[in-house]
């Protein structure tokens, strides 16, 4: 009898367990079905963005360096954030990066980058705190006071910052850079299903940033985000 009553709550247990990561499963992939969806219609071509009026600027959002070289991934961000620059989208671009660190800096990169391929240094500017998707788009709005914006990034990510902007209050749009295919692609896909349910948790209590500080007008001068002569 003993035995059986163990047998039973090792059973109930286990069926307890199960039931809780089928909802655990169903909650994430509910969640990320939901942003996906609610944000694939702000998905623009290149030629398709270049119609908007009024962008406030393009955001360019980091993704690493090596040394002060951009990896693949930001160099393909950077390579639509131009075009889209030169074809007239809007006058400004905004890197958005990590600078946390003296000896890592992506956004002095990102500048720099763009700068070296045509690019007027003054319609640069550097957003040295942006250290998440989330804390991104918070300062974008409310550091740099862009209202409407065109977010660059690869197509598993421009999900999600598409559902943060529209949740900030943005009139957001997205041009996804995917010109090519990237090492480690799979585990980054996995990784953005919970990151995709850490913002959409993030946007309902909207925590302010690491960061915050006095405005930096989009619409002036980017120069005045320099740090290096």
């Amino acid at each position: 009898m003993l035995k059986l009553s163990i047998k039973k709550k090792v059973l109930r247990i286990a069926i307890i367990l199960i039931i809780l990561l089928v909802l655990g499963l169903a909650t994430v992939f509910g969640i990320n079905t939901f942003i996906k969806t609610s944000s694939k219609k702000r998905f623009l071509s290149l030629e398709e963005a270049t119609n908007l009026d009024d962008v406030d600027c393009i955001l360019v959002l980091g993704a690493g360096v090596w040394g002060d070289r951009p990896t693949h991934m930001l160099e393909d961000r950077l390579e639509y954030g131009i075009s889209l620059y030169k074809m007239g989208a809007s006058g400004k671009l905004l890197m958005s990066g990590d600078h946390g660190r003296e000896n890592y800096d992506e956004v002095n990169i990102m500048k720099n980058y763009a700068v070296n391929h045509g690019v007027l240094s003054s319609d640069v500017f550097m957003d040295h705190a942006g250290f998440s998707t989330y804390e991104s788009i918070y300062r974008a709005r409310d550091i740099f006071e862009a209202e409407k914006i065109i977010i660059v990034t690869q197509e598993y990510h421009l999900y999600r910052a598409l559902f943060i902007a529209d949740k900030l209050g943005l009139e957001a749009y997205g041009v996804a850079s995917d010109p090519r295919e990237y090492v480690g692609q799979r585990s980054r896909n996995i990784r953005e299903l919970l990151a995709r349910v850490k913002d959409f948790l993030y946007v309902i209590v909207k925590p302010e940033p690491t960061y915050l500080g006095d405005t930096i007008p989009v619409s002036g001068d980017g120069d005045v985000t320099n740090d290096t002569p």
